[in-house]
């Protein structure tokens, strides 16, 4: 599969909408929404409850209509005569208090949808509620910058057209969570407004199973570790997070791993999150010194040979290397989302979903155990 590397503008563009992504799914699980009474170009008034304290106003607002995507409702802030908070104009992160009235000027609502495309996909599994499925490598979630086709929601659209719950609003249609561009594996596609409700709140009741695997630079030294350190924007670096136990706005992160087989520089690492941050396994395994492979974000290189695997980087009569111009094995991090455990919303029936090893995390793993073994 070709890669289409985006641009650092395109990256920033993509964290920014992502980056309270844990926020906003605890205030879709928690809500249960209704239409607004009010009409377009009539101003609806909200109060900020005790439970909602300390809300940004850009999420408030999104919790509130979700008939509108964030992107419009922070233009909608930014703009002079559509948003105020006790009569004063605000920042979409201005952080609310309890009793404060938000007023908000509806605007149109968009009418687009995403356009289907006819994009294969691998189905796990499928029943009334909900569809299970194996989202490869190299595919954004939803369109956003520099991403507009080729997304996942684009081949929902098509493989479920008219059967997608639409609770996080005519963009996101049937998305529950959510998984990085460059990792592969198992995602839960909701089929209608309750199933997603329902799903939404196993998600914030830490009621989901995810279980991840991870080939990584270097080894844990033990063989089972948890790492409980809250997770923040990194102090540098906007499209980073961090651990950052000193950050009051990070929040707190837990990760069991298990070290599965051991290399000579590199493991095969099984992860089970028991919370949702952005980044968060990413993240905890650079804490622990052992970065994923291939994350350039984190780990500082994107790509791998064969070549480099076997330790041969010069066998060619140029002297420039055939490692550098074989092609990579692995051309992206390597962090598959193998397994998850949830309740079916209509039955409770507790099922687990399997996604299958992809072939570059698989024929890594193999050029591993043939010239990286500890038995050598």
């Amino acid at each position: 599969m070709s890669k289409n590397k985006p641009d650092a503008a395109d990256e920033l563009f993509e964290q920014e909408e992502i980056e309270s992504l844990d926020e906003l799914e605890s205030f879709e699980a928690a809500e249960r929404w209704a239409p607004p009474t009010e009409k377009p170009g009539e101003v609806a008034k909200r109060v900020v409850s005790d439970a909602e304290a300390g809300w940004r106003l850009d999420l408030f607002l999104v919790s509130k209509f979700p008939q509108y995507s964030r992107v419009l409702i922070r233009k909608a802030i930014q703009a002079e005569d559509c948003v105020d908070v006790d009569g004063i104009h605000g920042k979409p992160s201005f952080r609310l208090k309890p009793g404060s009235v938000v007023s908000f000027r509806l605007v149109e609502p968009p009418r687009e949808s995403p356009i289907p495309e006819e994009i294969p996909l691998d189905v796990l599994y499928e029943d009334d509620d909900l569809a299970v499925v194996n989202k490869p490598a190299d595919m954004v979630v939803h369109p956003s910058r520099g991403h507009w086709s080729g997304t996942l929601v684009g081949a929902l659209a098509h493989r479920f057209a008219g059967q997608l719950s639409s609770n996080r609003g005519p963009a996101r249609p049937g998305i529950v969570h959510r998984l990085d561009r460059d990792t592969s594996g198992v995602i839960i596609v909701a089929k209608n407004d309750v199933a997603h409700a329902n799903l939404a709140a196993l998600f914030e009741e830490q009621r989901v199973e995810k279980e991840y695997l991870a080939i990584t630079l270097g080894s844990i030294n033990s063989d089972r570790e948890v790492v409980d350190q809250p997770i923040g924007h990194h102090p540098k670096f906007r499209v980073r997070m961090a651990v950052a136990p000193d950050d009051p706005d990070a929040k707190s992160a837990q990760t069991f791993f298990e070290v599965l087989e051991r290399f000579r520089g590199f493991s095969v690492v099984r992860c089970m999150p028991k919370t949702g941050r952005t980044h968060q396994i990413r993240v905890h395994l650079g804490y622990l010194g052992c970065p994923i492979l291939c994350d350039k974000l984190y780990g500082g290189r994107s790509e791998i040979t064969r070549d480099e695997i076997a330790g041969i980087f010069d066998r060619s009569p140029s002297g420039k290397g055939e490692a550098e111009s074989a092609p990579p094995i692995l051309a992206r991090q390597a962090l598959h989302a193998h397994k998850i455990t949830f309740e079916r919303p209509t039955t409770r029936e507790r099922i687990t979903i399997e996604a299958p090893i992809p072939k570059d995390m698989q024929d890594t793993v193999d050029a591993m155990r043939e010239f990286r073994s500890l038995q050598r």
